[in-house]
């Protein structure tokens, strides 16, 4: 594949497509604090665009390449998935960040995939009962198909396009956060590193939650070496039910999964993921220790 030079485009929309997109309360939060800068250097990326048969429409994918990707022919690199991933969605600040990353020796050389959104609520949610909910777009429930899409098709693709190694990620925030959260309780062999980051865990009246106990017993063998980082905003609707998903992992996860979970009140809604995914992903992806020399 080859990898073009382009300007990632500053003027990002992430802080309206959150509260676009979420339920009203879910925005009604502390007045919105200043969101650190968006990303002005160039970065490593490229596009291209994927007919899928599972949603039955052309998906546009983005994807960052580390630094001297291109004139490499055997190193591979693990692989960042994300929703929200369009150049006026979340991708450019999180491509961003990783590459400072890189940079700092803070992590391996890895890709960023973004896929674009269509129908952000279709994709991102399971099925709803609740009334107020089902409001919010003409087509909400489809979770799982978008997942079969990231697994049969997406990934599939980036590995013939691209120089894969074996470790894949995922991140996203709010109903993006939720999908993430979804895809470790239910196919937790998907991805080794999960970040979900103000996930809409109240969705169809906390739904997930109540399932999670027992697909945290079904999957228990597929849970140990995955990693899990839980992070929440000053959110009266969102910081609850991640803490008792907290609780429950406390109580019910097995040994070999790494997991943790940072309570961010001093964050809003639209300002926490750009203010933590520097030190999630850092932290999920740490470079090994180069032992000392004799």
């Amino acid at each position: 594949m080859k990898i073009h030079r382009r300007g990632a485009r500053a003027a990002l929309l992430s802080l309206a497509v959150a509260c676009a997109v979420a339920v009203a309360p879910a925005c009604a939060q502390a007045p919105a604090q200043t969101a650190p800068a968006a990303p002005t250097a160039a970065k490593l990326y490229d596009s291209f665009t994927l007919d899928s048969k599972i949603l039955g429409e052309t998906r546009r994918i983005n994807v960052y390449a580390p630094p001297g990707y291109a004139t490499r022919g055997r190193d591979r690199h693990p692989v960042l998935y994300m929703p929200d991933g369009g150049l006026q969605e979340d991708f450019p600040h999180v491509a961003d960040a990783v590459d400072r990353a890189i940079a700092d020796g803070a992590i391996a050389p890895m890709f960023v995939v973004g896929i674009e959104n269509t129908q952000r609520k279709r994709d991102m949610t399971g099925p709803t009962e609740v009334a107020e909910e089902l409001k919010l777009a003409p087509t909400l429930g489809g979770s799982a198909r978008f997942r079969a899409f990231i697994r049969d098709e997406l990934i599939p693709q980036v590995e013939r396009r691209l120089r894969t190694d074996a470790r894949r990620g995922i991140v996203g925030e709010s109903l993006a956060g939720l999908f993430v959260a979804e895809t470790f309780l239910r196919e937790p062999r998907l991805f080794d590193v999960y970040i979900a980051i103000s996930p809409s865990l109240w969705w169809n009246r906390d739904a997930l939650l109540t399932q999670a106990p027992a697909l945290l017993r079904e999957n228990l063998k597929a849970l140990p070496r995955r990693t899990l980082r839980l992070y929440s905003a000053d959110e009266d609707n969102i910081a609850p039910q991640t803490q008792r998903l907290a609780d429950l992992l406390r109580a019910q996860a097995p040994a070999g999964l790494t997991w943790g979970y940072w309570p961010r009140p001093d964050l809003t809604h639209g300002t926490i993921y750009r203010a933590v995914e520097d030190e999630s992903i850092r932290a999920a992806f740490a470079a090994p220790a180069r032992a000392p020399r004799k």
